[in-house]
């Protein structure tokens, strides 16, 4: 298995203005990510809109991915996005085949109607046996369509499978964060933590890297904070400050806001979402302002650390 931790962008999915992936600027985006200090790529996940992505623009998706990083990083994915567990399995297998570096189970459609802990280790069941044995997995607390925690027992008994290797933390709750680092520290499993708010303290807990919607913003801040931060204590305190305030931006019009961020930038050239048709930087008086102000801050940033 290849070593999954780090910073952990959560991909976009750049489309064209007739609705369909911008593979060129999906090259371009792909190359921002890694110049800007990602460890690893989550290429099709909720940021990716994998809800609005067919079974076959999701396997091609993570199969460019793949290709065009080339080995320079790793690649993970998540697998599924059906209840059906017949459905789930053809979905697994078939992004399995992508040659991802591990395929992302998605907690929600382990346990769709939130019925607890035996429907959960049923589904898993069945899909753990239907995967190829060699296949590294994960998991991803995807809060669509419903946020599904893992309570001690599932985390434990998915760690202690020896076939996780990694948790996407979207507890969003720091003590929670702690206790899963030490439950699953004689394990393979990694917990890498996705709130932005909690991103520093959860590093020094032990959350190996961040896997948060501000990757697409600026990894290269989360990159510092993650090799460097220990070093430097009072910087990476102010700097946490500044990522956790910016992130808050994420609930007005991501990932389309995201989106504009990269265009304006010419990363790809169209803000095309099919998530939501909305315009919102009419939509959300002074996005705008807040989106300049967020990089004219990292720039701040970047200048104080001298990075």
């Amino acid at each position: 298995m290849k070593t999954i931790e780090g910073i952990i962008p959560v991909m976009l999915t750049p489309f064209t203005a007739d609705n369909k992936i911008d593979y060129s600027g999906l090259k371009r985006l792909i190359d921002w990510y890694i110049e800007n200090g990602a460890d690893a790529l989550f290429a099709v996940c909720q940021s990716s809109e994998m809800q609005y992505l067919t079974l076959e623009e999701r396997v091609e998706l993570a199969s460019f991915v793949v290709e065009y990083s080339q080995q320079r990083i790793p690649v993970i994915a998540s697998g599924h996005i059906s209840d059906d567990v017949q459905l789930q399995i053809q979905e697994l297998n078939a992004m399995a085949a992508t040659g991802i570096d591990a395929l992302v189970l998605v907690t929600n459609h382990l346990d769709p109607h939130n019925e607890g802990t035996a429907v959960f280790r049923r589904t898993l069941d069945t899909l753990l046996a239907s995967l190829p044995e060699s296949m590294a997995l994960g998991l991803y607390e995807c809060p669509a369509p419903y946020r599904r925690l893992l309570t001690d027992e599932e985390l434990l008994y998915c760690a202690q499978s020896g076939r996780f290797q990694i948790l996407k933390d979207v507890s969003c709750d720091l003590p929670t964060v702690t206790r899963r680092v030490q439950l699953t520290q004689q394990t393979p499993m990694t917990i890498v933590n996705a709130n932005a708010a909690i991103a520093w303290e959860a590093m020094l807990a032990g959350s190996k890297g961040f896997c948060g919607v501000f990757t697409n913003f600026h990894p290269d801040l989360y990159h510092w904070l993650w090799l460097e931060g220990k070093q430097h204590p009072e910087e990476a305190k102010q700097l946490a400050w500044f990522l956790s305030l910016s992130a808050v931006s994420e609930n007005i019009g991501y990932p389309k806001n995201a989106k504009i961020f990269h265009q304006q930038r010419g990363t790809f050239d169209c803000v095309h979402c099919r998530v939501t048709a909305d315009d919102v930087l009419k939509k959300y008086w002074g996005l705008e302002v807040v989106l300049k102000q967020i990089a004219d801050a990292a720039d701040f940033q970047r200048q104080q650390l001298k990075y």
